[in-house]
């Protein structure tokens, strides 16, 4: 049995003249080709080419009483749903000066009149073809943008749950942290947001930095899981030898995420970020951190910012070494550190998104 033949539609050609005999003869020609509608006025053109679907063609008359066909043709280019529509003019206007200006106004031809049939048959067909050629074309670009949009979404999402996953090997060798990821990524996030618009700050994070430096914070203790458990576990005060070994696991994640951006065929932004968190995070405003004792604007901005973050998560939240300590005590030994441990501005920018700050801390408490 023969599979069935889909029946294409005719295409719709509305036709717009304000004499009756010029819509009778036009009609009469495309009829057995195509579906007419016809128009007498400027307006009736515009209700009928705004219906759904409009039409596939507009053959347009120019001089008409009230709207003219240059009116008409400047509605249709200025509304989404038909300016694509292809308009041809029909005109008894022939000098060249009026096709230039048709066509400058967005007219696709220029057909004069009095009208002979096989031209305006040859002209109508190549315009409904090339219209069906753009078409095709406008539908497989939006497939493409829908795909790469698709798989952009899909890609982000691996490489989310990748860092997590990778974070998370840090978090098995201390448990106690919970959801210290989440809640230093969302302080993150809101520190570089109240920057932004900073001038010290702007002219680094814009949109996409901000989004990729709240990535890369996950991995910003990866270095733990080259730090022996009976120190990082170790519930009492490090003695000097175990803080040394201990202070090692910035320098371990750094070049851990530095080998996994080596290893990629091409640079990637947040690994480079990550990198700087990594091995930054630890140092101080005042040149007294680790593991380089870098000063001021020498520490990486994506470090200060962690660096508060991690600091304040530390002291709200337990530990094998210490209980929470309250949320406001918290608070004034940040403030206490700026200009010490804290760039001021980082500082300043926490102090006024401090009530986000409890909002996210309550959002992901342990």
């Amino acid at each position: 049995m023969r599979g069935s033949i889909a029946i294409q539609p005719q295409p719709t050609i509305l036709i717009v003249d304000d004499v009756p005999e010029n819509l009778s003869v036009l009609g009469e020609l495309l009829q057995p080709f195509y579906r007419v509608l016809a128009a007498n006025s400027g307006q009736r053109a515009l209700q009928i080419a705004r219906t759904t679907p409009p039409p596939d063609l507009i053959l347009l008359d120019v001089m008409m009483p009230g709207m003219d066909g240059y009116d008409v043709l400047a509605e249709l280019r200025a509304e989404a749903a038909t300016r694509d529509v292809p308009v041809v003019f029909v005109t008894a206007m022939d000098s060249t000066d009026d096709e230039e200006r048709g066509l400058d106004c967005g007219a696709v031809d220029y057909i004069t009149k009095p009208i002979r049939p096989a031209i305006v048959l040859a002209r109508v067909r190549t315009q409904l073809e090339l219209k069906k050629a753009r078409d095709i074309l406008s539908d497989h670009n939006a497939y493409l943008e829908q795909e790469v949009a698709r798989r952009m979404a899909e890609n982000q999402l691996i490489q989310e749950v990748s860092i997590h996953a990778l974070a998370h090997l840090a978090e098995t060798r201390d448990p106690e942290t919970g959801n210290h990821l989440r809640r230093t990524q969302e302080y993150v996030r809101t520190l570089a947001r109240s920057l932004k618009q900073h001038p010290r700050f702007s002219d680094y994070l814009d949109d996409r930095t901000i989004d990729a430096l709240a990535q890369s914070a996950p991995l910003h203790d990866i270095g733990k899981v080259g730090i022996p458990d009976h120190i990082l576990l170790k519930p009492g005060k490090l003695t000097p030898e175990e803080w040394e070994i201990m202070k090692t696991h910035a320098e371990i994640g750094a070049q851990a995420i530095a080998q996994a951006e080596a290893d990629s065929t091409r640079p990637v932004e947040f690994l480079r970020i990550a990198q700087e968190i990594a091995r930054s995070h630890h140092e101080k405003w005042d040149g007294s951190g680790y593991p380089a004792g870098l000063a001021g604007d020498q520490i990486p901005i994506s470090a200060r910012l962690m660096a508060l973050a991690d600091v304040f998560d530390a002291l709200i939240c337990a530990r094998v070494y210490k209980p929470a300590m309250p949320m406001e005590e918290a608070y004034r030994i940040i403030v206490d550190g700026s200009g010490k441990h804290f760039d001021p501005d980082v500082a300043a920018a926490f102090v006024r998104e401090f009530e986000t700050f409890k909002r996210i801390a309550a959002a992901y408490a342990e």
